[in-house]
């Protein structure tokens, strides 16, 4: 039978609920959770008062899983290991499309590097 993608959007919100705190859930609701960084911050001269870190999203055919230390580091990209980068759908979004247990892994390697890149930003409160 092949995975739900309620499943793996399950899976991909245990992986992020990991770090709440010191994220913050701001959408958990079935087929979506968000995680933010609720801190008032100045990046790029513009003042903010939360950072969007990464969200798992049911869509149509896939689960998208948005992934935004990513997006504001494009090197991020060049670290990532070849099974992940195949998802790579933008400038932060990936397309999990099965539960593949190793891509689950790379993914919770990914997600702590970049909760540390949060964190050396000081955009973590």
């Amino acid at each position: 039978m092949p995975d739900t993608l309620q499943e793996i959007q399950d899976r991909l919100k245990a992986i992020l609920s990991k770090y709440a705190p010191p994220l913050v859930a701001k959408v958990d609701k079935p087929g979506r959770y968000e995680l933010y960084s609720v801190k008032d911050l100045l990046i790029g001269g513009r003042k903010r008062t939360e950072v969007y870190f990464a969200g798992a999203v049911i869509q149509k055919s896939f689960v998208g899983f948005y992934f935004m230390p990513m997006y504001s580091n494009p090197e991020f990209v060049e670290s990532l290991p070849p099974e992940l980068k195949k998802c790579i759908k933008g400038k932060a979004c990936f397309n999990i499309r099965k539960a593949d247990q190793a891509l689950f892994k790379q993914i919770d390697r990914m997600t702590r590097e970049g909760v540390r890149m949060y964190e050396r930003n000081k955009w973590i409160a």
